[in-house]
């Protein structure tokens, strides 16, 4: 059975979403010795922030806080998504697990944000949803490229000629 949303329960549901991708990123990107993951888990951390900042804009609750106080608050050390870096840590698989982490994380959310757009009324709010699935189905093809890079596999732009060939 699929829950119907309240546009205030999606916004704080998709905030918390965002913290946890933003939280994540900033992590794997602290613990990644290649300098491009670096790069891209900072460069996703900070577009994160931007689609928090989005949702933060017509979320009317109080009880998260302000926006500055929720940008700089602890990690959820309990979330499946932390766990699972913590495991690729001890392991020391971070970096090429950090990157199947963010896969599996892009995809959820652009498959949770594109069930809750289809109960949002306000066109303001939608558009916002709109505007992050579309985002975050590019954040998912840049950590696809670098996933490939990294595991030193066919780039994006050579797939079609190795596939036909």
């Amino acid at each position: 059975m699929v829950k119907e949303y309240t546009l205030q329960e999606a916004l704080k549901l998709a905030i918390k979403t965002e913290k946890e991708s933003m939280d994540f990123y900033r992590k794997a990107g602290s613990i990644t010795k290649d300098e491009r993951s670096k790069k891209v888990f900072d460069l996703l951390a900070n577009e994160e922030v931007a689609h928090l900042k989005a949702f933060f804009e017509h979320y009317r609750g109080k009880d998260l806080g302000d926006l500055p106080t929720l940008l700089n608050g602890p990690m959820d050390k309990l979330s499946a998504t932390h766990q699972a870096l913590e495991k690729a840590i001890a392991e020391d698989t971070h970096e090429q697990k950090a990157l199947e982490i963010a896969l599996q994380e892009e995809k959820a959310c652009v498959e949770l944000y594109s069930l809750m757009l289809k109960d949002i009324v306000d066109p303001l709010v939608r558009r916002v949803f709109e505007t992050v699935i579309k985002e975050t189905q590019g954040h998912y093809d840049m950590i696809e490229d670098e996933y490939m890079r990294v595991m030193t596999m066919v780039d994006r732009s050579d797939q079609d000629i190795y596939v036909r060939e």
